[in-house]
């Protein structure tokens, strides 16, 4: 079989449908990280409250709550990326069995397919998670830098390294964190991608629904309302 003969396998509105999928991914991840200073996404303001944890960490003694924050965020990218891991192998498995898979579509009225089309859309999901997971990796090792800068700082706050070292563990956070939100969105889209299985059109309405509630999240939710209502002025 040519390559003309494979791509002759799936119709335009399929590759309409991945393109969606990857526009979107690819924008949505764009717009978070380079939102308009009017309005700013979720992720760029915890990066503001990111900074301004550090610099309160340099006359908080003793800092062991600073020490489980860190701890908790390398255990959460550490969580994700082992997930992830066995959802990878999972697709792998499943990648030697597409048989099995177009037996399950022929019993859903999906529509019969060679077994190259099934491997196929199996791979985008395992590409978009293999993208996850090496997020998620370089996470984690970033909020262990984190740690350890943090730990560079000095306890004195009179101290003139203190606060240009707390501003370093600050950015190497917020690079972590940034990372890791990557990871996320890829793995968001990783899940929306398996509704190609489904066809074109699931995945379009996938895809949009995905792109929906991350737009949400960022830029309408309560949270966002939350995180931009200004503490009352408590000064007397």
């Amino acid at each position: 079989m040519t390559w003309i003969d494979r791509a002759l396998l799936f119709s335009p509105l399929d590759y309409a449908a991945i393109l969606l999928l990857l526009t979107v991914w690819l924008w949505i991840g764009w717009r978070i990280e380079n939102p308009a200073h009017t309005k700013p996404s979720v992720a760029m303001m915890m990066d503001d409250y990111r900074r301004a944890w550090m610099r309160e960490m340099v006359t908080r003694q003793p800092r062991m709550f600073d020490a489980q924050v860190v701890a908790a965020m390398r255990q959460g990218s550490t969580f994700f990326a082992s997930t992830t891991m066995i959802a990878i192998g999972g697709g792998l498995a499943l990648l030697g069995n597409t048989e099995r898979l177009a037996g399950v579509a022929n019993d859903l009225a999906i529509g019969s397919a060679p077994a190259l089309v099934w491997e196929i859309k199996i791979l985008i999901v395992i590409v978009l998670l293999a993208n996850a997971f090496l997020k998620y990796v370089w996470a984690h090792r970033l909020f262990g830098y984190c740690a350890v800068l943090m730990a560079a700082v000095p306890n004195e706050p009179e101290d003139v390294q203190a606060y240009p070292r707390a501003a370093q563990a600050a950015e190497i956070c917020v690079t972590a964190a940034r990372s890791f939100n990557r990871g996320l969105r890829a793995t968001y889209f990783a899940l929306a991608a398996v509704a190609w299985i489904l066809g074109p059109v699931a995945l379009i309405l996938s895809s949009l629904i995905t792109l929906g509630v991350l737009y949400r999240r960022e830029f309408a939710s309560h949270s966002r309302a939350v995180l931009m209502t200004r503490p009352p002025n408590t000064e007397t």
